[in-house]
């Protein structure tokens, strides 16, 4: 694989607020108060090296540097509702940045993707259109080698979320596609699980899904050797798509109480679901969330993971929870209050894969998505993911979360729960650790990995890279050939 620019001009901010999808979703022109953030970040970025003389790059690689980028979204979005809680000095002193953007959390990222860069998936149209979205529209940025895709592949994910982030356990998700084109087939997984156990010693974790598309023919019998032979931890389910273009929804399909049975069997009782981020060309109406209540009511014995939390990238904005007429994020909060759950209560979760990075330098809307999601769903139930390598490392996205807050206003006024410290190592792992049985003494980052993380970090040299398209030129292309089917 090539070796990245890394910016040595110090172009690239650390907290990359910018248009890039993780492919499912149209790229989201920037906001008037995010084009601001970036360029107060940018004059920040001068100004701050230049006082402390040091190089753009230098600073932009530094706690500062992120502190300064945080600081610039406070100061485009004044009033918003949430915010970065940062020491005034934190753009100019290290250690006032560190005393914020670092941390001793347990970190478990439940979404991560890498992809079989073999590309022996590339067979039939579902495998052809997966070639088009990683050549054409992540490929011009992840600079793969000639017809490889190393650039997605397990090594790339262990260097960006292992060693470039403060990421201790992660699950490789499955993709949507058939047993024959999905590029992350359960095979590659488990070998994405050694080497990241190699990189790591014996306290890195990596957990891996095995795709469950009961609508796939022979999709329900290959679950046994999934489970037997490569030891899948959890199910991953894409309920939007199907064989012929048509999915179904949870509670009202055979399919899915023959998949539940067999995850019964199995003694695999987890079951990740991607719901919200509507899957280009396929029907919007399967993305709704609003199966996952009764479904996670009438299967009381498995446990329900929401991916994406039912966000729509791009439809609507987040707000105070409507349940008259929900959208969004609330479709979700409506279903699990339908089904008769409170906070921290049952077996239903919320998952914040791609759903954080949106938001994040969307500090009014962030305010509303983690405040809704803290009071209904309540702190016990709200998972981490970043659905990186989509977006490069999630070392930004940590950063960020670990300085939100919701104002006291918003708190006051819609009943939101204050971001503790308690509920951020809640969300950022303990839950995980919970629903997956993780030992966290075992499992946090070895000396091993801790050693090689500050080996990577002495040397300062994060690529900020992100591999999604950025454009929606980029992600149409993506369809050139193959209109009407989803990426």
């Amino acid at each position: 694989m090539k070796t990245f620019d890394l910016d040595p001009d110090g172009k690239r901010l650390p907290i990359r607020i910018d248009e890039t999808s993780n492919g499912e979703f149209l790229p989201i022109s920037l906001t008037p108060e995010q084009h601001l953030t970036n360029r107060i970040a940018h004059e920040s970025a001068s100004e701050n090296a230049r006082r402390l003389g040091l190089g753009r790059r230098a600073f932009l690689v530094s706690s500062a540097g992120a502190a300064a980028t945080l600081a610039a979204c406070n100061s485009a979005n004044p009033g918003a509702g949430g915010r970065y809680a940062l020491p005034e000095e934190a753009g100019l002193d290290q250690a006032a940045a560190d005393s914020v953007l670092s941390g001793d959390e347990f970190i478990f990222d439940v979404q991560t993707h890498c992809v079989d860069p073999s590309g022996a998936w590339r067979t039939g149209k579902d495998g052809q259109i997966w070639d088009q979205v990683l050549r054409r529209a992540f490929g011009q940025y992840a600079k793969c080698d000639g017809d490889g895709f190393e650039c997605y592949s397990a090594q790339t994910l262990a260097k960006e979320v292992y060693l470039d982030s403060d990421t201790d356990v992660a699950v490789v998700s499955a993709l949507w596609g058939s047993q024959q084109s999905n590029p992350t087939p359960t095979h590659y997984a488990a070998e994405a699980r050694e080497i990241v156990e190699a990189i790591g010693g014996d306290g890195a974790r990596c957990l891996i899904h095995g795709g469950l598309l009961p609508n796939d023919p022979g999709d329900l019998e290959a679950m046994e050797a999934k489970a037997r032979v490569h030891k899948v931890d959890a199910w991953k389910m894409y309920p939007q798509w199907g064989p012929e273009g048509r999915g179904f929804f949870l509670n009202e399909s055979d399919l899915a109480n023959s998949a539940f049975e067999e995850a019964r069997r199995l003694d695999v009782r987890t079951i990740a679901v991607h719901k919200g981020v509507p899957l280009y060309g396929l029907e919007y109406d399967y993305s709704d969330p609003r199966d996952m209540g009764p479904a996670a009511r009438d299967n009381p014995d498995l446990t329900f993971l929401v991916y994406h939390s039912g966000f729509e990238p791009g439809r609507t904005l987040e707000g105070q929870y409507n349940p008259s007429d929900p959208k969004g994020i609330d479709r979700l909060i409506k279903s699990h209050q339908d089904a008769g759950f409170g906070p921290n209560e049952g077996n239903l979760y919320a998952e914040l894969g791609s759903t954080w990075r949106y938001f994040m330098g969307r500090p009014e809307e962030a305010a509303h998505v983690i405040g809704k999601l803290l009071k209904y769903f309540g702190e016990e139930r709200i998972m981490w993911g970043t659905d990186s390598i989509w977006f490069g490392s999630p070392q930004d996205q940590i950063q960020a979360f670990r300085a939100f807050e919701i104002s006291d206003e918003y708190q006051e006024r819609y009943g939101y729960p204050a971001l503790t410290d308690r509920a951020r190592r809640r969300i950022f792992g303990l839950n995980g650790a919970d629903v997956y049985g993780i030992d966290i003494d075992r499992a946090k980052a070895s000396r091993e990995l801790l050693e090689r993380r500050a080996e990577r970090r002495g040397e300062r040299n994060p690529s900020f890279a992100t591999y999604g398209p950025k454009t929606r030129r980029d992600f149409m292309n993506q369809w050139r050939d193959h209109r009407g089917r989803p990426g």
